[in-house]
Order: structure tokens, then C-alpha cells, then sequence
């Protein structure tokens, strides 16, 4: 049998855990010992509006059951607010080991019909948000030499939506911060990874049928995010999709591609002729660094 996984002196910080997958993932946090921060600003799903009552609530379930939680209402969308929400971990309970950036809004509308404060407000929230709680989170975590850092994305992210280029550019640029975190927090015993969820929740409740999100509870999530938290875990930068009982990797990759001797003497009827091997995903690879992907792209280049 598989060593129990706890959280036994651990602290964590969830954002937008007032309801819905943030309240599942601090609940089973808290539920194996975690120490935890409940962050929520309490408005409504396209971010306005305020209140103390979900964080909260929140944190009043957890004591309940025996455990540890302080609320904190602030904005993850300003670098100050950010700032707040680790200092009300410091401030409680002595430091931070785990930081899972979920909060989120939604202003969904097709391109042609998007105002531009829906662009920047979705973008502030999710992947400013989630650069200034990493930001705010990481010295404390490397002074400590460790750190488990799990940040929120979507499939409208890595495979697109219709009506939501805001919310999945900024979610495919949140599996970038990651990959980037991954290598500046590896030395400090930091992994990061990204989460994409399939849930029923506030947001997801405007775009799909009732009978489905009943399928899609926000607790069949949780597990994989307990185990990206734990000390157990030996993944960094990698992409999790979890949902209804369905768990998965997601990765970027890149195919072999074709070389040309001569790149001066390419020409669009070169590309045109090749097409079919250039954008072959046949034998495709990962790559751990954007300095790796150059380094095979210059392969077959002579350095003088």
C-alpha cells in the first residue's frame, strides 16, 4: 500500500477558495493537516463586487473538522494585493510551502464584441494574478529550500474556445510562467506545475449543461492537486488535465522537422513542397528549456 500523503506542518495558500475547486482543494488540504490560507474576494464571476462571507464559510468548514484556516479577502489581480495574501500566511502561521493559484473570473464574448476592459481584467486576474502570488510566494519558499507551486489553466487554453480568447490566452500563458518556474525554482526544491481542470463550477456553469456539470464535481480534481502539493510529488513543469474520474498529461511538443543546407536559398515553394514533414508530429519530442529546442534547431548548423 501506497505511503499515506500529508500535510503535517505544511502551509498553503488557495486563491478564490471561497467556492467551488479552490473550496475543494483547501478542504482536502486542511483535511490531511494542512495549515491554510483561504484567499477569496468574494464578487461575482466577472470579477466585480466584493464580500468576507465565502472565504469565510470556507475556513469555518475546515475548523469544523478539526482543522487550521485563516480567510484573507484580497485581490490577487494587484501586485499588493498579492503581497497581503502570503504576508496573512507569514503573519499566521510562519511561512508558506504551497501556493495553488486558482482564483478566477470570466468575461466571455467573441472577439469582434470584446471590450478591452474584458481583456484586461481577465488577463489581470488570472495570469497577472497568478505571476504576482508566485512572485510574492517564492522567497519565502526558497529561503526554506522548498516549495510546491500549482497553477490553473484550461483546455480553452491549450486547444482554444469559442468566445473566450481573453480567458485562454491568459491560461496558456499560465503554463508558460510555469515552465519558467520550473527552472528558476529547481535548485530550491520548488516544482511547479499546471493544472487544467474539467469542473462544474461558477464559471463553468454558464457554458454547459446542468446534467453535466453535476458529473464534473470540483472534489474529482482535488486528488491530483494533493498529490502536485505533497513532498511525494516528483513532477515540475508538467501539465495535468483531471476531471470525472479522467486524469492526464497534456505536453507541448515539436516534431523532427526538415532541415535545408542553405537557409538563404529557401523559398515559399520550398515550404509549400515540404509541408507535409514540417508540420509532421511524427517522432515529436518534448523539450525541458527553450535553450534545448534551439540547440536541435541549430543541430546541423556549422559554428565557426
Amino acid at each position: 500500500m501506497a505511503e499515506e500523503i500529508r500535510f503535517d506542518g505544511r502551509v498553503a495558500v488557495v486563491t478564490g477558495a471561497g467556492g467551488g475547486l479552490g473550496r475543494a482543494h483547501a478542504l482536502l488540504l486542511a483535511s490531511r493537516g494542512a495549515k491554510v490560507v483561504v484567499n477569496d474576494l468574494g464578487g461575482a464571476v466577472n470579477g466585480t463586487g466584493s464580500g468576507t462571507t465565502p472565504a469565510e464559510n470556507v475556513c469555518e468548514e475546515i475548523r469544523a473538522q478539526g482543522g487550521e484556516a485563516v480567510p484573507n479577502f484580497s485581490s490577487v489581480a494587484t501586485w499588493e494585493g498579492a503581497q497581503e495574501i502570503i504576508k496573512t500566511a507569514v503573519d499566521n502561521f510562519g511561512k508558506v510551502d504551497i501556493l495553488i493559484n486558482n482564483a478566477g473570473i470570466l468575461r466571455d464574448k467573441s472577439m469582434l464584441k470584446m471590450d478591452i476592459e474584458d481583456w484586461n481584467i481577465v488577463i489581470a486576474v488570472h495570469l497577472s494574478g497568478t505571476f504576482f502570488c508566485t512572485k510574492a510566494a517564492l522567497p519565502i519558499m526558497r529561503e526554506n529550500n522548498y516549495g510546491r507551486i500549482i497553477s490553473t489553466a484550461s483546455a480553452a487554453g491549450l486547444y482554444g474556445n469559442f468566445g473566450q480568447t481573453n480567458y485562454g490566452a491568459a491560461k496558456m500563458g499560465i503554463a508558460g510562467l510555469m515552465n519558467t518556474v520550473k527552472l528558476e525554482g529547481a535548485k530550491y526544491n520548488i516544482k511547479a506545475n499546471t493544472l487544467v481542470p474539467i469542473a462544474g463550477t461558477r464559471l463553468t456553469a454558464t457554458v454547459m449543461p446542468p446534467q453535466v456539470v453535476e458529473k464534473l464535481k470540483p472534489e474529482y480534481v482535488s486528488p491530483v492537486v494533493a498529490y502536485l502539493a505533497s513532498e511525494q510529488c516528483e513532477l515540475s513543469g508538467a501539465i495535468l488535465t483531471a476531471g470525472a474520474g479522467y486524469f492526464s498529461r497534456a505536453a507541448m511538443v515539436e516534431g523532427p522537422g526538415v532541415f535545408f543546407d542553405d537557409p538563404e536559398s529557401v523559398t515559399p515553394e520550398d515550404i509549400a513542397a515540404k509541408l507535409s514533414e514540417i508540420t509532421s508530429l511524427e517522432g515529436a519530442k518534448e523539450y525541458d528549456s527553450a535553450t534545448a529546442q534551439t540547440g536541435y534547431a541549430l543541430s546541423h548548423v556549422k559554428l565557426d
